[in-house]
């Protein structure tokens, strides 16, 4: 019984760290974008401010 309490741990433990990874991803993809997005208005903006 000791060893499927293991093999339970193990497969527990494997999905949790793909869910963390999985959120870790998500996170990093949405910072990059929010990044680009302000990039992007700041390129927009800059023309407007000269004249």
């Amino acid at each position: 019984m000791s060893k499927n309490n293991e093999a339970n741990r193990k497969k527990n433990k494997k999905q949790i760290d793909q869910k963390k990874r999985k959120i870790q991803n998500a996170e990093a993809e949405r910072k990059a974008r929010l990044k680009q997005i302000l990039e992007d208005f700041k390129v927009k903006k800059e023309p407007d401010d000269q004249p």
